[in-house]
């Protein structure tokens, strides 16, 4: 059967949805602003439309029948890419010309990336930037799959078919409560005399954990992994309670170390310092524009550094 769209208007779509969020008809119907008897009688006009039962009608509220679980699943895309219409069409009232979707790993984004894109927003207002945060692997899969525009990651996923170019280098250090015995150790520190602690380190797709498991693996030791979680934040915060150590790129550590007893110590080992790439996996002008952005502000980074003595 062939469904006429027409018969479906974007109330009652969101009140099937908040149906299945809420469990309940008179909860849903608060949330789509519906007095309770005018929220009922939209779910059965909505049934006879689909042609099929969309919910059980119990006691304790309502439940989706499969027929109802499909429909809700495609409703929310719809509501999803109607929200997005919405914004796109504001966008356009306000001189704003088009989206670039831009991924980046947590060490992009805690380290280089809000000043440059507050900067780029002044100098190409029309142009909005919405920013996705993922590990190093899973930007490569945004931008391969066509999720992405942009993506900002350290160098070492597979960037066949990817068209990138520098964008900064970061120094990793190790990280530990204040009073650890390294703490008192000589200031430069071998990643392989570290194996005997237990790692805080981020989920699994960060290229820093790749790098972890591959240089434990090199010296024939196994990576001792308490715990991994999402952000630079839940790390310090975890180091710090004493649950273990960790990496952490240089500079994403100075906010964390100026409010929690952490102690850092710098690596010997060559693959703490890292390269990040900026990348794009079409000729997109707008994503091409925000890549040359970037890369150009690479370039003055290095320019303003400071020379070595």
């Amino acid at each position: 059967m062939r469904l006429n769209l027409a018969r479906f208007d974007l109330v009652s779509i969101r009140l099937a949805v908040a149906c299945v969020q809420t469990g309940s008809l008179s909860a849903a119907a608060r949330e789509a602003h519906l007095a309770l008897a005018a929220a009922s009688r939209r779910l059965r006009e909505l049934e006879l439309a689909v042609g099929d039962t969309l919910f059980e009608r119990h006691a304790r509220g309502l439940s989706p029948t499969a027929a109802g679980r499909v429909f809700v699943k495609h409703g929310l895309s719809l509501l999803q890419t109607m929200d997005q219409l919405g914004a796109e069409l504001s966008d356009q009232r306000q001189g704003i010309a088009r989206r670039v979707r831009l991924c980046a790993g947590t060490a992009a984004i805690n380290q280089f990336l809000p000043p440059l894109l507050a900067a780029y927003a002044k100098q190409v207002p029309q142009v909005r930037v919405e920013l996705d945060e993922q590990v190093s692997e899973a930007v490569v899969s945004a931008l391969r799959e066509g999720r992405a525009d942009v993506g900002v990651f350290v160098e070492g996923p597979d960037t066949h078919g990817l068209q990138t170019a520098a964008f900064r280098r970061d120094e990793l250090v190790l990280v530990m409560p204040a009073g650890h015995p390294l703490s008192k150790a000589r200031s430069v520190v071998a990643f392989a005399d570290c194996l005997n602690e237990d790692w805080i380190t981020l989920t699994t797709g960060a290229a820093m954990l790749q790098t972890q498991q591959q240089a434990a693996l090199t010296v024939g030791r196994p990576l001792r992994l308490r715990m991994q979680v999402r952000s630079f934040d839940a790390v310090c915060h975890l180091v710090a309670a004493g649950m273990g150590v960790a990496l952490l790129p240089k500079a994403a550590l100075q906010p964390f170390a100026k409010a929690l007893p952490l102690r850092a110590r710098p690596l010997k080992d060559a693959w703490a310092r890292r390269q990040l790439l900026v990348a794009v996996a079409n000729q997109d002008e707008a994503a091409l524009g925000l890549m040359a952005f970037l890369k150009q502000a690479s370039q003055n980074a290095k320019a303003d550094a400071p020379k070595k003595q």
